[in-house]
């Protein structure tokens, strides 16, 4: 099972959010918002209490969010994971067999069209649905993909967590730290 069933993904923005985190028993997160330059010291930082470290590939400053920035997080700071909206990163993470959590946008018939046709062949091991309140479409995506769904963005309540795991997700990624663990 991905993320050893881990449900609730903390997006860490800041150098107070890896201090919370870490006073947790959370396992996986994801690091966004970071400049490149700070990168490999937090990884080491992270990896050191033997945690799981996923980069947003597309929101880290100074970076490519390409398939070389792919390989050079893979590389250089062996990530366990990436997350990006490009297929090109997708795809690399597949070849160098880490996790690949394509990330997608849902704001009306036509973009939910294109994220299929582009899921259907980047084969991500997971997705990210954004914003959250896209509830009613999980499990169609579900079922057309056969890929598992995590959902994230505007998630500002104990309720909205619960409708995205009652809908069909297997899990969530949030920023709040006050949603990170069950309360």
């Amino acid at each position: 099972m991905i993320f050893d069933g881990q449900q609730r993904l903390p997006a860490l923005s800041n150098f107070s959010m890896i201090k919370k985190f870490l006073n947790t028993d959370i396992k996986y997160c994801i690091l966004v918002n970071f400049q490149l330059a700070e990168l490999g010291e937090i990884i080491s930082e992270l990896k050191s209490h033997n945690r799981k470290v996923l980069v947003h590939i597309d929101m880290i400053k100074g970076l490519s969010a390409d398939e070389y920035g792919a390989i050079h997080l893979i590389q250089n700071y062996r990530v366990d994971g990436i997350i990006s909206i490009k297929p090109k990163v997708i795809a690399v993470c597949k070849k160098r067999q880490v996790i690949a959590m394509q990330r997608i946008f849902l704001k009306d018939s036509i973009s939910l069209k294109r994220s299929l046709v582009v899921i259907g062949k980047t084969k991500p091991d997971c997705l990210e649905i954004l914003p959250a309140i896209s509830t009613y479409i999980i499990q169609y995506i579900k079922d057309t993909l056969h890929c598992e769904v995590f959902s994230g963005g505007l998630i500002s309540s104990e309720q909205q967590i619960q409708d995205c795991l009652n809908a069909g997700a297997i899990g969530i990624t949030v920023s709040n730290p006050n949603l990170w663990e069950k309360s």
